[in-house]
C-alpha cells in the first residue's frame, strides 16, 4: 500500500499525508502516516497526540445570547416556531473561525415569515461562518426577532447554566472543538531488530479547520508544552544535601503554597476533563450523562455502589469505568463509606 509513498528513513521520523477529502462543508477528513518509530514510540505519539487534537486545539463557539423580553429559555415568542432553548441548541451547533483571541459581538435581525439561518447572522470581519445553510429557526408570521451575540475562541467544553438573568441573557454550552474526530493505529515494518512501527492517524474537523492545519496546531501545543521540561535543574537540591544544620520544609509556607496550588491544579484539572476522555461505550456513556456526570470531578463523586444505581448502568460498565479511570487518569472511585464528598474540589 505505501510502496508508492516516501520512502522510509531510518535517520529521521517523517509524516505525509495519504487521503484527504471534504466531505461536506462541515466535515473534512485526512488520513496521514508517521514513521519509523522504535517500538513503543509510535503508541505514545499517538495517545499524545490524540489528546492534543480533542483538548487542545482552540476552536470558536456562539457562548451568549440576549433576546429582549423573554422571561427564560423555555419561553415562546409568537410567530416563532421554535421554543427559546431550541434555538439556543441551534446557535449552538453553528460553526464558525475566529482570527481574533478577543470577545467578538455579533447581531441576528430578521422580519418574517423567514426561515432564519446562519447567513442572516450580522458578524464582525474578523469572524467567519463556515456553512451559512445551518438552520436557526422559522418566523411565520411578520414579526422582528432580534438577538445580541457574543462569541469566543477557547478550547475543548464549556458547559454553562442557561438560565436566562434579569436582561433576557442567557448562556450556552460551547464546543470549541473543531476536531470532532481522531483515530490512530499502528502497523509494523520490518522484522527482528530492523522492525520499526508506523503510525497513521485519521483526523475528521468540522470545517474551521482542515485535518492537516489541525495537526500542525497540535504539534506546536505539544511542543509549548514540554518546553519547560528542557531546562530543569535540580541543583537547589545538592546545595541543600551540603548544609550541615537539617531543614524543615514541612513548616515552609511557600513550600505549602506549592502543595496547596498542586492540590488546586489538579481539582481544576478534574473539573476541566469530561468523561468522553474516558471512551467508554456509548450505552455506559449516556447512562452517565443522563445522570448529570460531566466531568471526571463529577464522577469522582461516586463510589460504585452509587453507579449501580443509575439506571442501565450494570457491573459490566462499572468494571469498564473503573479500568479506563485507573489506566488514563491514575485514579479510583472512592469507596461508600468515604461518602461522596471526598472528591469535592
Amino acid at each position: 500500500m505505501l510502496k508508492n509513498e516516501r520512502s522510509i528513513s531510518t535517520q529521521a521520523i517523517q509524516w505525509k499525508c495519504i487521503d484527504s477529502k471534504k466531505e461536506g462543508k462541515r466535515l473534512y477528513y485526512g488520513r496521514f502516516v508517521i514513521s519509523p518509530f522504535e517500538r513503543g514510540q509510535a503508541s505514545t505519539v499517538g495517545i499524545a497526540l490524540r489528546r492534543a487534537l480533542l483538548q487542545e486545539v482552540g476552536g470558536t463557539s456562539i457562548t451568549r445570547a440576549k433576546f429582549h423580553g423573554v422571561a427564560h429559555e423555555y419561553s415562546t415568542i409568537t410567530g416563532l416556531q421554535e421554543t427559546i432553548h431550541d434555538v439556543l441548541v441551534n446557535l449552538k451547533d453553528i460553526v464558525l473561525k475566529s482570527d481574533s483571541n478577543n470577545i467578538q459581538e455579533a447581531f441576528l435581525s430578521v422580519t418574517g415569515p423567514k426561515e432564519v439561518t446562519a447567513a442572516d447572522i450580522i458578524l464582525p470581519p474578523c469572524v467567519k461562518i463556515i456553512d451559512h445553510s445551518q438552520y436557526v429557526a422559522t418566523i411565520t408570521q411578520p414579526i422582528s426577532l432580534n438577538i445580541e451575540l457574543k462569541i469566543e475562541k477557547g478550547c475543548g467544553y464549556r458547559i454553562e447554566n442557561s438560565n436566562g438573568d434579569n436582561d433576557g441573557q442567557f448562556l450556552i454550552d460551547a464546543v470549541f472543538m473543531p476536531v470532532q474526530n481522531m483515530n490512530y493505529s499502528i502497523h509494523l515494518l520490518g522484522s527482528g531488530r530492523m522492525t520499526r512501527e508506523l503510525l497513521f492517524l485519521e483526523i475528521w474537523t468540522n470545517g474551521s479547520l482542515t485535518p492537516h492545519e489541525a495537526l500542525n496546531e497540535a504539534s506546536k501545543k505539544l511542543i509549548e508544552l514540554s518546553n519547560p521540561f528542557s531546562d530543569v535543574k535540580c541543583n537547589n537540591l545538592s546545595s541543600l544535601e551540603s548544609k550541615k544544620d537539617s531543614i524543615d520544609l514541612t513548616g515552609s509556607p511557600s513550600l505549602q503554597l506549592l502543595f496547596d496550588n498542586t492540590s488546586n491544579l489538579e481539582g481544576t484539572l478534574l473539573k476541566n476533563t469530561f468523561i468522553d476522555q474516558l471512551e467508554l461505550p456509548a450505552r455506559a456513556f449516556n447512562c452517565l450523562k443522563r445522570a448529570e456526570i460531566h466531568t471526571i470531578a463529577d464522577l469522582l463523586n461516586y463510589s460504585q455502589e452509587d453507579l449501580l444505581k443509575i439506571r442501565n448502568f450494570g457491573q459490566k460498565s462499572v468494571d469498564q469505568l473503573s479500568k479506563a479511570l485507573r489506566e488514563r487518569f491514575a485514579k479510583e472511585l472512592p469507596n461508600k463509606d468515604l461518602g461522596i464528598n471526598r472528591w469535592r474540589f
